[in-house]
């Protein structure tokens, strides 16, 4: 399992909890740009997805079975601006996605709804069998912020 945009390592924690990886059972990959405390279970590499980075490759030792990107932009409060930019970050989980998960394998990103929203859904409703969007009841009913859940990934990842 990946998580990008890890820091501070909340949904890290629960990856590591739901997949045994403390134990062994599974492995958690916690991805950031900015340095994050240890978690135990999870290995943590500091790189920018848009960079090719080996020690990612090397982190990952073959195709993921999820992708999960909470990845979001700074917020600047002009909310077009913001969800452009959290919309390019979900491109390139997205890519990211594409490029390292097992078939079968799912993907969760955060977006923000609103009108650029429709091409990224539709690039991964391709891409998946089943795609779905949550909003979480944690997230301020004004907050334009969601997540895409998808589930059997129909490529294949080059690892």
């Amino acid at each position: 399992m990946v998580d990008l945009g890890a820091a501070p390592g909340g949904w890290t924690q629960v990856a590591v909890a739901r997949t045994g990886a403390a134990e062994g059972s599974g492995t958690v990959i916690a991805v950031d740009i900015e340095g994050m405390e240890p978690i135990a279970g999870a290995r943590i590499v500091r790189t920018d997805i848009r960079e090719s980075s080996g020690a990612l490759r090397e982190a990952l030792g073959g195709p993921a079975d999820v992708v999960l990107s909470d990845m979001a932009a700074p917020t600047i409060g002009h909310r077009a601006t913001d969800h452009l930019r959290t919309k390019a970050l979900g491109e390139e989980a997205f890519a990211f996605a594409r490029d390292r998960l097992a078939p079968g394998g799912a993907f969760v990103v955060k977006a923000f709804a609103g009108g650029a929203h429709a091409d990224l859904m539709r690039a991964i409703n391709l891409a998946f069998e089943e795609v779905r969007t949550l909003k979480p009841p944690a997230s301020r009913p004004e907050s334009p912020e969601t997540y895409i859940v998808a589930k059997r990934y129909r490529g294949t990842a080059t690892g």
